[in-house]
């Protein structure tokens, strides 16, 4: 099970490093624009993770909900955290953001968070 996300991990980094080559101006752009808006203000990086994870799950986009569920760890967000973000999708978006759930779980699991 982990393996999709571990595979993941690894191959966005060599993807990434293809668009930026292909694509210049809209890697550099799209990823300012990330950096940018990340950083700290009046909301913390932890916080500005959680809350994109929540869009994440309620677009059922696997691919973000894997990098801010790690994003949000990483800046020091709890399972309890991450998970209740999670759940505010899913009052926004149903069953179908519902489904996605086990998508953080996965991400979890490869980076040994208990939960």
């Amino acid at each position: 099970m982990t393996n999709e996300v571990q595979d993941f991990f690894r191959d966005i980094a060599k993807a990434r490093q293809k668009l930026a080559k292909h694509i210049p101006d809209t890697y550099k752009s799209f990823t300012g624009l990330h950096d940018n808006v990340m950083e700290p203000g009046a909301l913390d990086k932890k916080q500005k993770e959680l809350i994109a994870l929540g869009i994440a799950v309620a677009s059922h986009c696997k691919p973000c909900i894997y990098q801010h569920t790690q994003a949000a760890v990483q800046e020091g967000a709890t399972a309890t955290e991450v998970l209740e973000a999670a759940g505010v999708a899913v009052l926004m978006a149903g069953g179908p953001a519902f489904a996605h759930l086990p998508e953080i779980l996965k991400v979890f699991d490869v980076l040994g968070v208990k939960y």
